[in-house]
Order: structure tokens, then sequence, then C-alpha cells
């Protein structure tokens, strides 16, 4: 078995970042920062937060967390898009109303959208850039290979099908209601999964020598857990992303390489087109 481990590519990926951020700071005085809107009191929620918190001071981005309640959501928003000393903004999902997700996604100002939800999409979605990252860091080939995305969420499924869709590659998208999931899978070299269903993917989806990305997240028992059944991880022959650090990581980085290129516009609209 190869293991897909993001958390090592993460590390690389934070060196650079770093050396980019301080020379944003210390050559031509832009400060990247990163607003956090969060609406959710949750323990998982927080958790999410404190790992860009840490990300962020790491590479000398500010980051701000602003807890509010969701009524206030949109104002804080619009605050935010005129906050000139605000590179990027993200609102910290779920919302505890999600039936407002689309409307608050599309309010953040298309050059602060680091998350890449909203409609003007300027900058790649995180998760789909860090299973890109990841696939190419341990040189998966992705052209000529059947493709199963399992889950086509607003998060992960989504983009990164639009993503691969867009360079010509041969994707199909699945869910967990998908009829008779495993036969449908089963004939797929790389399998993509987001779905949040503990132990959706089963040993007999499997085939040899594929590949298997799980990005998904649940919690069962008190603790987090991927789509991922404890039997295919038994499995000798295929590369396949650990419990964890595989995706989560790349997806941190990926975000603030978001929130570094958003402060590098200011820049070069102050002159600095050398950074």
């Amino acid at each position: 078995m190869k293991i897909l481990d993001g958390a090592e590519l993460a590390g690389f990926i934070k060196e650079r970042q770093l050396k980019q951020v301080r020379a944003l700071r210390q050559s031509w005085r832009v400060i990247p920062k990163l607003a956090i809107i969060q609406t959710t009191d949750a323990p998982v929620i927080d958790t999410y937060v404190r790992l860009k918190q840490v990300y962020g001071a790491d590479i000398l981005v500010e980051v701000g967390i602003y807890k509010i309640d969701q009524a206030d959501l949109l104002s804080q928003i619009e605050t935010l898009n005129k906050d000139v000393s605000v590179h990027g903004i993200i609102i910290q999902l779920p919302l505890i109303d999600p039936s407002q997700t689309d409307v608050a996604v599309n309010a953040v100002a298309p050059e602060k959208d680091v998350d890449g939800l909203g409609q003007g999409i300027i900058f790649t979605p995180a998760t789909a850039m860090a299973i890109d990252w990841l696939l190419a860091g341990y040189n998966v080939a992705l052209e000529g290979k059947t493709i199963a995305i399992v889950g086509n969420g607003r998060l992960v499924g989504e983009p990164l099908s639009r993503l691969w869709r867009g360079a010509g590659l041969n994707v199909t998208v699945y869910d967990d209601t998908t009829p008779d999931l495993a036969s449908a899978v089963r004939g797929s070299q790389l399998i993509v999964t987001a779905t949040g269903v503990p132990s959706l993917i089963t040993k007999d989806m499997i085939q040899p020598g594929a590949v298997v990305v799980d990005a998904g997240t649940a919690s069962e028992h008190g603790k987090t857990v991927g789509d991922v059944s404890a039997a295919v991880r038994e499995l000798d022959d295929i590369t396949i992303t650990p419990q964890k650090g595989g995706v989560g990581p790349l997806t941190v980085a990926a975000l603030f390489d978001n929130v570094i290129q958003a402060a590098r516009v200011i820049a070069d609209q102050q002159g600095q087109q050398d950074l």
C-alpha cells in the first residue's frame, strides 16, 4: 500500500508561503489578512477555525475571527468587503440555517472569496486545489484514468468535478444514493469520496491498483472519520490517503495560498510587479 501523505507535502508548501509573506510584509508593507466569519458554536467548528489560526500564525498571515449571530451575517460580510486591510473572507460552514448559504457566499466580494464558493469565482476552491496538489505531489497521473467522484457537495465534489472536467478528464459523479454504488464505482482507477457517510466505500468497490482519496468527514462514536471503511485500508495493492493527514492539511495550505494571491493583487496595484 502506498500512502498519500498530505501533511508532508503541506510542510513544503508552508515553507514557500512563509517566504512569500515575508516578502509582502517586509518589502511592500502588505500584511495578508484572512477574516473567518463563524456563526455556529460547536467544538468541531472551533477546531477547524483554530487550525486555520495556527497555520496563519506560522506563515505570518493575520487571521481575524468574527463570531456572530447568523442574523448579522450579511452586514458583517459587507463590512469586511469594504475593509481594505482584509484580503480574504471565508464563512465557516455549515450555517445554523443552511438555506441562507447561497446568499451568504455570493455576498462575499469575488476578489476576497478565497474559498471560491460564490458565483464570481476567481480562486480555485481550496479542497479541489488540495486534491490536485496531493495527486501531483505523488506523481499520480490523471489523464487516461477513469475517475469516480462520490459526493457532489459544495466544498469538494462539485468544484472538483468542474475543475477536472474543465481539464478534459474522464470524470463520473456519484453519491450515496446511487443505485448499486459498488458496481458503479468498481471500474474506476481513481476514486475521490466526500459524502460524510462513514464506511460508505467498501473493499468490494476497489479494483487492484486503484487510487483512493478520502475527503469525507463525519463524526462516529465521538471520533472524526472518513468515507472509507477499515477493510479498504487492509488492501496492499492500492494507493490511499491516511486516516489523518491526507487532504485536510493541504486544504488549509491551499486556502492560505489563495489569501496570499489576493494580497499580491494589492501589491501589484501598488506597482510591485516583481513579487
